[in-house]
């Protein structure tokens, strides 16, 4: 089932807007999600995007490249687990790592700044003095 991301249903106050003269176009719609879970292998899925473009969406991580800011270095090092997820507590019990997240890798907790259902990527700073 497609997930419709254009507004033309809904004021803001939330009540329904008048008749509907608009038509749904295809650039309006949306995909669910993709929660990244940690894993022993790293699984991405390729999704082609608006123009033709090709998005990469991790389904599954075992890696993250972490910034060591005292040593002004980045290391790829494996990932543990999941500690905490300041946007939602119970992403944090299911294990799902989004941007913001703190996750347990070899070298210590680290902090997630990239989207990795968005990049294909998990990039972390790992927190010193903790």
């Amino acid at each position: 089932m497609g997930v419709y991301h254009g507004n033309d249903l809904r004021k803001i106050s939330g009540g329904l807007k008048g008749k509907h003269v608009k038509v749904k176009r295809k650039y309006l719609s949306g995909r669910y999600p993709l929660n990244p879970t940690v894993s022993e292998v790293t699984e991405v899925k390729i999704v082609r995007a608006r123009g033709g473009n090709c998005k990469l969406k991790v389904k599954t991580v075992s890696v993250a490249n972490v910034y060591i800011p005292s040593q002004k270095k980045t290391a790829r090092v494996k990932v543990l687990k999941v500690i905490d997820n300041p946007s939602n507590r119970n992403l944090a019990r299911r294990g799902v790592i989004t941007r913001g997240a703190i996750i347990q890798t070899e070298l210590g907790k680290a902090i997630v700044t990239s989207r990795p259902g968005q990049d294909g990527v998990v990039n972390a700073v790992l927190v010193e003095g903790s």
